[in-house]
């Protein structure tokens, strides 16, 4: 497939570095320009290009960025995906840590995923936001194998959830579906799951243990 990246970082950085692995044909963005991204490109074959072009025909968009930045990214970014696109957002709200206080969290109840869905004008599949980015390269392994992660993964449309959790197979990690982005909740930081590794059972156990008010660590 032909997937864009938004975000360079250790997330976006070790996804670029599996899915080409894989075969498939990324484009890669970050803030500070393509020529940054030079020695990711060249380790990896992926295709560095401005932020503005990133999802230009793509029918998977990894939006991996520190969530203060989405209202900052281009306007449009999304309008010349493919048609169907499925757009993974990765992001997570660390109010006291990075990001500062965002209203529409806080004061509207949004999730972080409906959050940033509304700004990038796209419905997004929530995914990844709870990984360590070490695990993308180091513990993929087989289905089947009993060793095998499983990740929680949430969205509003069928279909594009349907290509994340396929694309996540073929990553090596099992997926569990979280519900939709209303109930996104259940996998933002603080939560039970986040930051789990473990198999499909006990992600589906931790989903259904979290508290919908937001710990105290992560309110702004």
């Amino acid at each position: 497939m032909k997937i864009g990246i938004i975000g360079a970082g250790n997330i976006g950085g070790n996804l670029t570095r599996r899915l080409t692995a894989l075969g498939h044909d990324v484009s890669v963005a970050n803030s500070r320009g393509p020529e940054t991204l030079e020695g990711l490109a060249e380790e990896t074959g992926a295709t560095p290009v401005p932020a503005a072009e990133a999802a230009k025909g793509a029918q998977v968009v990894v939006v991996t960025v520190p969530l203060k930045r989405v209202p900052d990214l281009p306007a449009g970014l999304l309008d010349g995906a493919a048609e169907g696109a499925a757009v993974i957002d990765t992001g997570n709200y660390y109010p006291q840590q990075r990001d500062g206080r965002i209203a529409g969290i806080e004061d509207e109840g949004l999730t972080e995923s409906r959050w940033t869905e509304r700004h990038l004008g796209h419905p997004v599949i929530k995914a990844f936001n709870g990984t360590y980015a070490q695990d993308i390269l180091e513990r993929p392994r087989p289905a089947g194998d009993p060793e095998r992660l499983a990740l929680p993964v949430a969205g509003d449309d069928a279909a594009a959830k349907r290509i994340v959790r396929d694309l996540i197979d073929e990553l090596g990690f099992d997926t569990v579906d979280a519900g939709g982005i209303d109930d996104s909740w259940r996998q933002q930081p603080g939560t039970p799951v986040y930051g789990l590794r473990a198999g499909a059972e006990a992600v589906r156990k931790a989903l259904a243990d979290a508290s919908p008010q937001r710990p105290a660590d992560f309110r702004g």
